[in-house]
């Protein structure tokens, strides 16, 4: 009696799961199919598959609709983030998880309450800070960076990051034991080589969990570059799609948005094909077991 009901709570399990994949599935071929018709083929059955491959959707869409310069602008923004984010998360995490001093769970929960603010509500005093220090740099100096820099989005990008980043580390960190370290002292270590040639190796599945789940926020991130970002030619992918959706539906050209679509999601279908098995080891090994 228990095997068929396991049996068959495991059929329904997987019937929920094929419906689920084909949910995801269907709209991100259909997608790909509609990036390479021509734009005549829309007037007809959606669901025909394309006569041929139009790449010229794709061309159009690089050099017309200025993809290929928001793509590098996002190249750009989410590698100095990614960076600054290791530099600063890395150090913080393993300090935080492995040595106890004076106000280090001050830290924690300042660290934990971060994970509960969603940057989408201060993105507006972010910005009038950003503006009023951009009017005190040109009193002094007369001119400003603060606005229209990738820099400045690529700190801030990495800034609101760090609570959930070091939160993950965190937990990962902690679950090591503590022979290994002591046995790298022992040996003649000092902290920071125990960290960078010990440590930070054993976290490497943690690391490149962290390193994807911020390339997508990163990549996909709209609010923030669009508010920082006025400048045409420093427009990041997803401001330059939602402008070429604008466009191209007055202009009913359809493959040159689809186009635009696949140049979004194409990146990050890469990586994640990638990493995927490291992504599933450093979730079982990090904060998000618990």
């Amino acid at each position: 009696m228990k095997k068929s009901k396991f049996k068959a709570s495991r059929v329904v399990v997987y019937i929920l799961l094929i419906v689920l994949a084909i949910s995801i599935i269907v709209p991100v071929g259909w997608v790909f199919l509609a990036s390479i018709k021509e734009n005549s083929e829309f007037y007809g059955n959606p669901w025909t598959l394309p006569k041929g491959f139009y790449f010229q959707n794709f061309v159009d869409a690089f050099s017309k609709a200025k993809m290929g310069d928001y793509f590098l602008n996002s190249i750009i923004v989410t590698v100095l983030a990614l960076l600054l984010l290791l530099v600063v998360a890395l150090p913080s995490a393993y300090v935080l998880a492995r040595y106890k001093f004076r106000g280090s769970k001050f830290l924690n929960v300042m660290f934990m309450g971060g994970l509960f603010i969603n940057v989408n509500y201060i993105v507006v005093p972010i910005f009038l800070m950003l503006v009023d220090g951009d009017k005190m740099l040109k009193q002094l100096f007369g001119s400003g960076f603060l606005i229209n820099n990738r820099f400045m989005v690529a700190l801030i990008y990495a800034a609101t990051a760090l609570p959930f980043t070091i939160y993950l580390l965190s937990g990962f960190f902690v679950s090591i034991p503590k022979d290994y370290e002591e046995a790298a002292f022992v040996d003649g270590s000092g902290y920071f080589h125990t960290m960078v040639k010990i440590m930070m190796p054993m976290a490497r599945p943690s690391i490149i969990t962290i390193i994807l789940f911020n390339f997508l926020s990163f990549w996909n991130e709209y609010i923030i570059s669009m508010t920082l970002l006025t400048e045409k030619e420093l427009k990041t992918l997803p401001v330059g799609l939602m402008q070429l959706m604008q466009a191209q539906k007055s202009a009913a050209n359809y493959g040159r948005l689809y186009a635009g679509l696949i140049i979004v999601m194409l990146p990050t279908l890469i990586l994640y094909i990638l990493v995927q098995k490291k992504l599933t080891q450093g979730m079982s090994l990090g904060g998000l077991k618990g």
